[in-house]
């Protein structure tokens, strides 16, 4: 039964027309990571653009698109008195290149509304920043603010600020007529890095980070108001981050779909 089920599926798809489409999305974009400590968080809510070229198969669909949004993440946020107070946030521009393939749930040429499941690959390019003390925009990765790279931490790798991912998610989709529909899409990317944010493990040593990189390392990794006369900073080895989750991000939106072919 399954072979002849596979077989007719393959039969199906194959005698359908095959033809290409566009689509753009709008939408917002969120990040999940160790300065949102919940999962949704409004007011880190950014807009995202989104187009994808695609080739329809019937229920399969390949695609291949190009995003870009801006993810914020701050302590700001957070009703942890100590997390708030050390004042630590990221903002970053984000590219991303991605291939994959839909799944159409239900047999398209049926169906006026119907869902679909997709899933692929991705690259990435971010680059984390924030403001320090003057209000001057400073990016964070050559801080090494957790001694990324540092002899004394072998375990620390400094972070590549282009790396892959895997897009996956879900949407549904509504014909208007022949040529164009509309969608809503839910898109979630699992990355294979904790330092989206620049925070993922614990504090290094203040003087060894100071040295090695200068003050404004100091001062980008523990953004606390100092206590007047004082040096105040973290032990070294206390906790920064979670290193045992990985960030994450992810896109919601509306998507219009053009059909180049002609539809029945």
């Amino acid at each position: 039964m399954r072979s002849c089920f596979v077989a007719l599926l393959l039969i199906t798809t194959m005698s359908r027309a095959q033809e290409w489409q566009a689509d753009l999305m709008i939408g917002g974009s969120n990040y999940s990571g160790d300065l949102s400590q919940k999962g949704f968080i409004i007011k880190t809510i950014r807009p995202v653009v989104n187009v994808n070229i695609k080739y329809e198969l019937y229920y399969v669909v390949l695609r291949g698109g190009l995003s870009y949004t801006k993810l914020n993440g701050s302590d700001g946020n957070n009703k942890d008195i100590y997390l708030s107070n050390r004042r630590l946030d990221f903002t970053t521009d984000l590219f991303e290149l991605n291939l994959g393939v839909e799944l159409n749930l239900f047999e398209p040429d049926i169906f006026f509304a119907y869902p679909y499941i997709f899933a692929g690959v991705g690259l990435y390019h971010y680059n984390p920043y924030s403001k320090d003390k003057d209000g001057v925009k400073t990016f964070l990765h050559p801080l090494h603010t957790e001694g990324q790279g540092f002899p004394e931490y072998p375990k620390r790798k400094n972070y590549s600020l282009t790396q892959f991912c895997i897009p996956m998610g879900a949407g549904w989709k509504f014909k208007i007529n022949p040529k164009w529909d509309v969608a809503y899409e839910f898109g979630y990317r699992l990355l294979f890095t904790d330092y989206l944010d620049d925070v993922s493990r614990t504090y290094p040593e203040r003087l060894l980070l100071q040295t090695r990189i200068g003050p404004k390392a100091v001062e980008m990794s523990y953004k606390a108001t100092p206590i007047p006369g004082t040096n105040y900073y973290p032990s070294a080895g206390d906790q920064r981050g979670n290193p045992k989750i990985k960030d994450a991000y992810y896109f919601s939106g509306l998507k219009l779909i053009y059909h180049f072919g002609k539809r029945d």
